[in-house]
């Protein structure tokens, strides 16, 4: 087959969307398929244009097999709302022309990766025009992500009712346009059957891991050293991109929380009386360390915070390479996966599988009734599950798994077999190549 992969992010983006497309394109591509993808220029999560490239730059090159068209984009040094939408709308209009001279390869299938919703246009009219099957993968329900985390208050939302409407009505009429839609999660496939997709027409894709390459097994002693650690410490870790989804400030309070209950003197109390008032495990046995690993457009004012709040038991560190996975997941003994109210049904963050994989434990912050809500309620152990933006219990929930790794014998083991039943890489991806080829034999 012929497959034309369209998306504003691939490798050798680290983390995120990029990853996964990356991943994917490698693979249809060792399975004897020619493909060819339409991107921008790496730039996620530094919101800053990689090394080798230029923003407002075409460029064409082969990795592994596959042909790759960069165009340029518009990469703001500040996001907001507004340079955003801008940022997604350059690409689409820099590629556009791009996508419609791919006529002449003629692709039997055109994947179209959302975000951003503004490229589908363009890849629904080079399916017309070459007879291509059209599938879009949902990796992030944008729209539905712009009005529920960036119109809060109830006036905007109701002097933005009609436009609400108009955007919705058009992102229904696109997304139903397309000959299969598939995306990460059950909660997604049911907001876009919600969408009028039919049963028909969904696929369930879910973003996987290297079982083989990201396991229990893995020595993290080293690189804990090098990021200053203590064999005894305990370090709570969050990796990932640092955006205004996530909700990073909880953390940044909880390691206030921590960093008071560890000072031996407080309000006149005596060392005994406040050795009595906590957990077992902050009586000074233990050295309770936060580390956050990544970038994003918050990290500037989340450093600021914590540099405000005087936070010696905090750390911020860049991204690490991908080589260093294993190592940097083996040295936390808890990792955090944050996002904000409302945030959990729309995106399943993709940080969550290599955690599961190096056997984790975890502390999630989702509604009950979301995916996340669900995985941790259908596989008891696999995490440890609060309310979003509840910090006391976001703490009660981090003493919990405190004491809970001190006494753990091992790795979390529930979590190491969900990602070998469930999110195995060759598994998922094999998978999908099964559903291109039917859709494009027509079945």
């Amino acid at each position: 087959m012929k497959i034309l992969l369209y998306g504003i992010n691939y490798t050798p983006e680290l983390t995120g969307i990029g990853k996964y497309s990356g991943e994917m394109s490698v693979s249809l591509a060792s399975q004897g398929h020619d493909v060819r993808v339409i991107t921008a220029p790496p730039y996620y999560p530094e919101w800053q244009v990689g090394e080798g490239y230029k923003a407002w730059q075409y460029k064409t090159e082969m990795r592994e097999q596959v042909k790759v068209i960069r165009c340029p984009l518009y990469v703001p040094a500040k996001v907001s709302t507004i340079k955003r939408i801008i940022h997604l709308a350059s690409f689409a209009a820099s590629s556009f022309f791009q996508i419609l001279a791919q006529w002449r390869w003629k692709p039997n299938v055109i994947i179209t990766i959302e975000p951003t919703m503004f490229c589908t246009p363009a890849a629904l009219l080079l399916g017309k025009l070459c007879g291509a099957k059209t599938l879009l993968h949902v990796q992030d329900f944008e729209i539905d992500a712009m009005f529920g985390l960036f119109v809060s208050s109830e006036s905007s939302q109701e002097s933005g009712s009609f436009f609400k409407k108009l955007v919705f009505g058009i992102e229904k009429w696109i997304t139903n346009s397309f000959d299969r839609v598939s995306s990460i999660s059950f909660s997604m496939l049911e907001n876009a059957a919600r969408k009028g997709v039919s049963e028909n027409k969904r696929l369930f894709f879910p973003n996987w891991v290297d079982t083989a390459f990201v396991t229990p097994d893995v020595d993290g002693s080293t690189i804990r050293e090098r990021f200053g650690y203590a064999t005894d410490d305990l370090v709570i870790l969050y990796s990932g991109n640092l955006g205004e989804k996530q909700g990073l400030e909880i953390v940044l309070e909880a390691a206030n929380h921590f960093q008071q209950e560890s000072l031996p003197r407080r309000h006149g109390d005596t060392e005994e009386k406040i050795k009595d008032s906590v957990s077992p495990c902050l009586r000074g046995e233990k050295n309770i360390q936060f580390c956050i690993v990544g970038n994003g457009a918050s990290k500037a004012r989340l450093e600021q915070q914590a540099k405000e709040q005087n936070l010696t038991n905090l750390k911020f560190l860049p991204l690490q390479p991908y080589e260093d996975l294993p190592a940097l997941l083996a040295m936390a003994d808890i990792h955090l996966v944050v996002q904000k109210k409302g945030a959990a049904d729309i995106v399943l963050p993709s940080k969550l599988t290599g955690i599961l994989s190096a056997g984790g434990y975890s502390l999630i912050t989702a509604e009950k009734e979301t995916e996340l809500g669900r995985l941790c309620n259908n596989f008891p152990g696999i995490a440890e599950r609060v309310e979003p933006e509840d910090l006391n219990a976001f703490i009660a929930g981090l003493s919990t798994l405190l004491e809970n790794v001190i006494n753990a014998d091992g790795y979390n083991k529930t979590a190491r077999q969900y990602a070998l039943d469930y999110l195995n890489k060759d598994a998922v991806l094999n998978r999908f190549e099964q559903d291109l080829v039917q859709l494009v034999a027509g079945n």
